[in-house]
């Protein structure tokens, strides 16, 4: 592996690792997230805590954490898939186990999702219908992001994406369920938290 290629995945690490919702709720409210609701700092917490506005721009930000990363790395490196998808995966990283914050982070949904649209468009265009369809029946977002992941995975394999990006989007779906597990359970026992659009936060 060429020195280029480390200084780009370490840039992508840090990119991922900025602390979206953490640094919009000093911001915002003068609060940390990481001790309210559910501790998480992904958009979905951000939307309980802060509201809608703040919600969304961590939403759209930790997007495009990952799609930025992929681009430049293709911009960059033209042909080398291996090194896009190394940069994509280091920008989930980065937001999941932040620098900036103790090593925490969110659960690496929207950060892959901005990833995957960078390397397999049409599969992640299929697992975003997905996530609105279930979304929009339950209001469930751990559900809709599992059933989301799933997705991508299933239509990666189905369009014969390149087998590297098929598995590593299995890899991915696993990484996801297991960040999820405690939403699994509470999904299992009738106890997740919908949204509710019509909370304001405090």
């Amino acid at each position: 592996m060429r020195s280029p290629q480390l200084v780009l995945f370490a840039a992508a690490y840090l990119v991922g690792s900025v602390p979206t919702g953490y640094w919009l709720g000093q911001l915002w409210k003068g609060v940390d997230v990481r001790q309210l609701g559910s501790g998480n700092l992904g958009a979905t917490n951000v939307f309980r805590v802060l509201g809608i506005v703040p919600g969304l721009l961590t939403l759209l930000i930790d997007i495009s954490k990952g799609l930025i990363s992929v681009l430049v790395a293709k911009r960059l490196f033209p042909g080398e898939l291996s090194t896009s998808l190394w940069a994509g995966l280091a920008a989930i990283l980065g937001h999941t186990t932040s620098v900036f914050v103790r090593f925490r982070g969110g659960k690496g949904v929207a950060t892959s999702a901005g990833v995957f649209f960078a390397l397999l468009p049409f599969p992640s265009a299929a697992a975003l219908a997905a996530f609105l369809i279930v979304f929009g029946a339950t209001r469930y977002v751990s559900l809709s992001s599992l059933v989301g992941a799933l997705t991508l995975v299933a239509s990666s394999f189905a369009l014969a994406a390149p087998r590297q990006l098929s598995w590593s989007a299995v890899a991915i779906a696993i990484f996801v369920t297991w960040t999820h597990r405690a939403n699994i359970r509470r999904l299992i026992q009738g106890t997740e938290n919908r949204i509710e659009w019509s909370k304001k936060p405090s």
